[in-house]
């Protein structure tokens, strides 16, 4: 059942994650193109769009990987180790700022192209948009550290 659960737990992560983790990076550059004025505009507000919505249904989807998570370390019996808690901590983290800067960053933006003379939304698309990089940033580099705990764990039994 543990090798079940580890596999699908893999699984979801690469494709879940993966693709949030992507579609936020490239987001912030993408949206400055769609939001100046110029010939590539109309392509990069829907790249902008398509973005979004990659990164709102992938890390809705994304939510699998922490159930199937817990769910391996119940039946490998690792709940209280160290390197688990941090992994949950960093998880928790992630998903912190996905809910609270890049999920929201984005949909200013995409308001903002929704309505593109109202200089209200305009101040909040670009407040969304400078935190962006770096929020996208963070986040990365959480999910590149729980993957890198959950390689090399410590008390492993590959001997690696």
């Amino acid at each position: 059942m543990a090798k079940l659960l580890l596999s699908l737990h893999v699984l979801a992560s690469v494709l879940f994650v993966g693709p949030v983790a992507v579609a936020v990076s490239m987001f912030p550059r993408r949206a400055r193109a769609a939001l100046a004025e110029g010939p590539e505009q109309l392509q990069a507000a829907a790249s902008v769009r398509l973005l979004h919505r990659i990164t709102q249904v992938y890390a809705l989807l994304g939510l699998a990987v922490p159930l199937l998570g817990v769910g391996t370390a119940q039946v490998m019996d690792v709940m209280g180790d160290p390197w688990l808690i941090t992994s949950i901590v960093l998880t928790t983290v992630a998903a912190g700022l996905m809910l609270l800067f890049v999920v929201p960053g984005q949909q200013a933006t995409i308001d903002s192209l929704d309505a593109p003379a109202d200089p209200e939304e305009r101040t909040r698309a670009d407040k969304g948009l400078r935190l962006l990089p770096m929020t996208a940033g963070m986040f990365n580099l959480l999910w590149a550290v729980v993957v890198v705990l959950m390689v090399v764990r410590p008390g492993s039994t590959t001997g690696a």
